[in-house]
């Protein structure tokens, strides 16, 4: 038996969904790690390394640092032989590209060349390494299949300049080099990038197109959420009803800016949460509907990606269909057996 208890330091609240910043690091991050009985006799570099998926360069640049102690020890070294039950406290700064162990993640390639990558993400796989998910990111497969990616700059999110939440699937696009990433950077900073997202609501039916504008900040009452609030950062979304079927809507969002979960943000502030979505406010109230096959992800896939390529300024566009953990839901709602009103 094992655990881990992890503590965030962060001065970032309002982080966006462009990361144009030049600031893109995470704050630092308290880890406890349980020694288990079988890894008692292991060198304390190795377990932290395997545990949180780092290079043991980093994770012994930590050691000697001072970042990390144990339950049995004021002060250690990395070839230090851990004992089963010992507690190790880690202090982790965000790692750059070069600590992170690149490894095989599930991700498809719509489109390359020496410039970008166009990925099609599947929901279930987080973009950056961050708390509970030190392993098998995006990133770490972007390094594996592209090692190129990770000379670009000194942070954790290499090429990184936009991200899908990690039950979001579908379109990202990824610099190559340093020229690229910048020329991206400014085309989301100036809202020349087209994001079309496919979403199914639940509850106020969508029947026309509505464009919201309703600023977002951090929800003071649940601070892994975020809100509308009247101080909060602009945000603007266009919503278009593809189909309708009480209490379920099939709609396509137009985004205008890119704040942290804005079309789930905006879709719960018209009565009409995303199917799945429980953090912001969709319940089911029935055990074997449709929402039971989306397996925890939410009803949100990035479909439209249209960029000016970083070399011509030219726009480029790209799609994604539906993924089967989406149809299969979508059909059991069109078809006569999904229980529709």
């Amino acid at each position: 038996m094992s655990y881990r208890d992890v503590t965030v330091h962060t001065g970032n609240d309002h982080e966006t969904e462009s990361l144009s910043d030049s600031g893109q690091a995470l704050g630092f991050v308290e880890e406890a790690i349980e020694v288990s009985a079988e890894e008692e006799g292991s060198r304390a570099d190795v377990v932290l390394s395997d545990r949180l998926g780092l290079s043991r360069s980093f994770v012994q640049r930590l050691i000697k640092e001072g970042a990390v102690s144990c339950t049995l020890k004021s002060s250690m070294k990395p070839s230090y032989k851990v004992r089963s039950g010992e507690v190790l406290a880690v202090k982790i700064p965000p790692p750059r590209p070069s600590d992170i162990v690149p490894e095989p993640v599930d991700f498809s390639v719509v489109y390359e060349d020496d410039q970008i990558v166009v990925v099609n993400k599947p929901a279930g796989v987080v973009v950056h390494p961050s708390p509970g998910h030190w392993r098998g990111t995006l990133v770490h497969g972007l390094l594996h299949r592209f090692p190129d990616i990770g000379s670009i700059n000194d942070v954790i999110r290499p090429g990184i300049v936009h991200r899908l939440d990690g039950t979001t699937s579908g379109l990202m696009v990824v610099a190559r080099n340093s020229k690229s990433l910048i020329s991206l950077q400014e085309s989301f900073q100036r809202r020349k990038v087209d994001k079309i997202y496919l979403a199914m609501a639940y509850g106020r039916p969508i029947v026309e197109k509505i464009t919201v504008n309703a600023p977002i900040g951090r929800d003071d009452k649940n601070r892994y959420r975020m809100a509308v609030i009247f101080d909060g950062k602009e945000a603007c979304t266009d919503i278009q009803p593809l189909w309708n079927r009480s209490p379920y809507s099939f709609v396509s969002c137009k985004l205008h800016t890119g704040r942290t979960h804005q079309i789930r943000v905006h879709m719960r502030h018209l009565g009409a949460p995303l199917l799945g979505d429980s953090l912001y406010g969709f319940k089911v109230k029935k055990r074997g509907l449709p929402e039971d096959m989306l397996n925890n992800r939410v009803f949100l896939h990035a479909w439209k990606l249209t960029i000016p390529h970083p070399s011509t300024g030219v726009d480029i566009s790209f799609r994604s269909v539906l993924p089967k953990d989406l149809i299969y839901p979508l059909r059991e709602i069109l078809s006569s057996k999904g229980g529709l009103h």
